[in-house]
């Protein structure tokens, strides 16, 4: 077990470092849109590639920080049903989810990418849009993302299994929606008595 949380860990930093960067895409994709419509307002013109660059950077902060959203925990669920579960049973809902639901779609989209984008870089496709960008850069995006996404939830297993056999503690101890709600008040009002 203690090789498998190594890799988990080390996957664990990787993503973590990705999903941390990628968040500047965001920023850069808002100055392009800015720049582009203060362009189009007063110079009255347009262009499709720094159009197509806001949907590449926006998919790409999307598709490269979703497993770092899956290692810190912060992906959908359903809150009001896993909450009225004790901690172990929260636990094997997400190893069920996890080894039945995740892995093999992740798994089906990487079957797919993989000629998809093979294909894409092979043809040098290029946007149907006038001006338009390479298309096989943000193809390639969807390989990497869901790539990232299939490490993490291997590492994701691994940790659900080592913090169900007690050998590390839980890394993301579930804080219901109305205990963090508590919490954020409590907080609150010490803060305004001071």
């Amino acid at each position: 077990m203690k090789s498998l949380l190594a890799l988990s860990s080390g996957i664990d930093r990787f993503n973590e470092i990705i999903g941390k960067a990628v968040a500047w895409l965001i920023f850069i994709a808002v100055l392009i849109s800015a720049a582009n419509a203060i362009i189009r307002k007063v110079f009255n013109t347009s262009s499709n590639a720094w159009l197509e660059m806001q949907w590449y950077l926006f998919g790409a902060a999307f598709l490269l920080a979703a497993a770092y959203t899956l290692k810190q925990n912060e992906h959908v669920r359903i809150d009001i049903v896993y909450g009225l579960w004790s901690r172990r049973v929260q636990h094997w809902i997400d190893l069920f989810g996890h080894v039945v639901f995740l892995m093999p779609f992740v798994t089906l989209m990487l079957w797919y990418f993989v000629p998809y984008v093979a294909q894409s870089f092979r043809s040098g496709e290029v946007s149907t849009n006038s001006g338009g960008l390479i298309i096989w850069p943000a193809k390639s995006l969807l390989l990497i993302g869901f790539t990232l996404l299939w490490l993490q939830g291997i590492s994701e297993i691994i940790k659900k299994i080592a913090v169900m056999r007690g050998d590390i503690e839980d890394p993301n101890p579930f804080v219901s929606s109305h205990a963090a709600a508590e919490a954020e008040g409590e907080a609150l009002k010490e803060e305004l008595a001071k």
